[in-house]
């Protein structure tokens, strides 16, 4: 193709106007001219001309055709690296190229004998669109070369044309971002250069260099390492290239594939509403476990996907603000955008705006209030049609958004909200679970055995707790096992009860003198009596038990007794005996047979009363 301003060799054979790039039914127009008013020579010559452009002109009736025949041809690359050689090649680029080689990232770096003539080959054009990632270089010469620059132009129209399939990259290599957007000399003079050979390609480069420098990248400067910008933009590409097939969860996972199952069954992919599951269920059960095996089966089905965890704590220590800008870092190539977002209603109105046109798969890990769901995914119309909201929670209240506003509320007819509660593993799984931690194999040693089915008897068939106290186990004695079964009887082990402990922090004070009550009196029992002495003490036991409840901390039986894990009503135990470790009678409640009595005999005694010594409770 030729460039503005040039001539062809032929072109002075052609009459005035036209030159080799006009189109042939032109050329016909010519020939006809020539036949009236030319000798038999220019007859001859302008005939030769006809058949020799001929393909030419076919050849070029669509840019279109020319893209899609290189790209269907030519070898794939997974990143395309755009740099100025002069400055880079055998320095910061050369380490770059083999940093992502050995690691397995199929590379594009062109060479200098590709650069032939003032056009960009077919060879670089293929590479380029037949890349997934393009990082370009920006050094300090970069907008001085006319083929960094087209290559850059080509990057940024097939990045429009993806369908988000391809991103840029880029690195500012010693220059400043607004070096890049024109806004000083250090490129502008370089363009104003372009101007005279290049005009008609001018403009798209100025803009090819703006848009590209509203992608978030990297900036170094001279004086500093180069090693971990490097290592940086590995681990980056690597992210990149890996999103779609990422495991999250990858190793001893044991009893999850039916349920993971049934979750996805309920998901609907192919449902074009827009869908929200809860998985709900007490602390270290598995709810987040369960969230991460459904994302990594179901990503594949979404281009726009992101699992934002440990939604609590990350509110607590840094608001939501923070989290809506994670949320939406993922969907926006610009950060520039997200740091727009000064208060939670402007976040909310990003977040609509953004994730409205996408069909997106997002996981709310560890909700624990309606506040941040309602700052984060408060209704179906957020999102476009088939999309996939996934909350974890201990608190099944957010459930109660679907409520609360009737035809404004959560679910709508475009929208569906489906809950799933996760219950403890069955004994089996659960004894599978613990000797992967605690062996490094599917089932105990012969010789630990009883140990082992005790451990799991104890631990209630707690995944968190089978993992910890498996873990902690590993390579040690029997007698140190033995130690640990009996330790286990009197407390849980201290991460699942810090996991447990954040449910019960919750609660009012109210609430926890109730659900104590139950911990260490009333498990097993009817729910009658207790309600009317929680009623005598001001507690309101109809609306706490719903909360304990809600909390998955307790639940009714059919038969209107009380239940509660074993490892809850251990935590509300250790609750209890934290108040006074050395003396029980300084305890708010005692539950042991023996330890009561001693505290009746003891307070007799201070009245002198003998008969005591001979009661039995037993």
């Amino acid at each position: 193709m030729a460039v503005s301003g040039e001539r062809r060799p032929l072109d002075g054979f052609l009459p005035h106007g036209l030159s080799s790039n006009t189109p042939f039914p032109s050329l016909k127009l010519c020939v006809l001219i020539g036949i009236l008013s030319l000798s038999a020579l220019s007859i001859a010559l302008l005939i030769y001309l006809c058949i020799r452009l001929r393909p030419t002109s076919n050849k070029r009736s669509t840019l279109a055709k020319e893209t899609n025949s290189r790209a269907s041809s030519g070898p794939s690359y997974e990143v395309f690296l755009s740099f100025r050689g002069a400055d880079t090649r055998h320095e910061f680029t050369d380490f770059l190229y083999h940093g992502m080689d050995d690691a397995g990232i199929l590379v594009f770096r062109d060479s200098e004998s590709l650069h032939v003539g003032k056009r960009i080959g077919d060879e670089l054009l293929r590479a380029i669109e037949n890349s997934k990632i393009y990082i370009p270089v920006f050094s300090k010469n970069y907008a001085w070369s006319h083929w960094c620059l087209q290559e850059l132009a080509h990057m940024v129209e097939c990045t429009s044309k993806s369908n988000g399939n391809k991103e840029i990259l880029p690195i500012f290599l010693d220059v400043e971002p607004d070096d890049v957007k024109l806004k000083t000399n250090l490129y502008s003079k370089a363009l104003s250069k372009h101007q005279k050979k290049f005009c008609t390609e001018v403009e798209s480069w100025k803009k090819a260099l703006i848009e590209v420098d509203e992608v978030k990248g990297w900036n170094w400067k001279r004086d500093e390492g180069q090693a971990d910008l490097i290592k940086s933009v590995i681990e980056t590409v690597l992210d990149k290239l890996n999103a779609g097939n990422k495991k999250i969860v990858t190793e001893n996972l044991v009893g999850v594939d039916d349920r993971v199952e049934a979750l996805i069954k309920m998901l609907d992919v192919g449902s074009d509403s827009v869908q929200f599951l809860v998985i709900h269920g007490m602390g270290g059960i598995g709810k987040t476990t369960l969230a991460k095996c459904v994302f990594n089966r179901l990503s594949s089905y979404f281009r726009d996907r992101n699992f934002l965890s440990d939604i609590r704590e990350s509110s607590q220590r840094h608001g939501m603000v923070y989290l809506q800008k994670q949320l939406l870092s993922e969907f926006l190539d610009s950060r520039s955008f997200v740091e727009r977002i000064h208060d939670v209603d402007e976040g909310i109105n990003m977040i609509k705006r953004v994730l409205g046109s996408k069909k997106v798969l997002i996981v709310l890990d560890d909700v624990d209030g309606k506040e941040q769901l309602k700052s984060l995914a408060e209704k179906g119309d957020w999102f476009r049609m088939g999309s996939r909201i996934i909350i974890t929670t201990r608190d099944q209240s957010v459930l109660r958004i679907e409520g609360e506003a009737s035809s404004e509320g959560l679910v709508e007819k475009s929208s569906k909200v489906t809950s799933y509660e996760v219950r403890e593993m069955e004994f089996d799984d659960a004894l599978k679970l613990f000797s992967k931690h605690a062996f490094r194999r599917d089932s105990p040693r012969d010789q630990f055995f009883s140990l082992s089915n005790e451990i799991v008897s104890t631990l209630g068939r707690l995944p968190l707790a089978l993992e910890v106290t498996g873990s902690s186990l590993n390579n040690e004695s029997k007698e140190f096992w033995k130690a640990t079964v009996k330790k286990l009887k009197d407390a849980p082990p201290k991460e699942v009860q810090s996991t447990l402990m954040i449910s019960y922090d919750k609660l009012e004070d109210k609430q926890k003198q109730v659900f104590l009550d139950i911990a260490c009196f009333f498990i097993d029992q009817n729910k009658t009596y207790p309600f009317y002495m929680w009623d005598a003490c001001g507690y309101h036991p109809h609306v706490t038990i719903k909360v304990l409840c809600r909390m998955s901390l307790v639940k009714i039986r059919d038969n209107n007794t009380f239940w509660m894990h074993d490892q809850v009503r251990d935590l509300g135990k250790e609750i209890v005996r934290q108040e006074n470790l050395k003396d029980p009678c300084e305890r708010s409640r005692v539950w042991n047979h023996e330890e009561a009595l001693s505290i009746l005999k003891w307070k007799e005694l201070q009245k002198g009363n003998s008969n005591l010594f001979s009661y039995d409770l037993l």
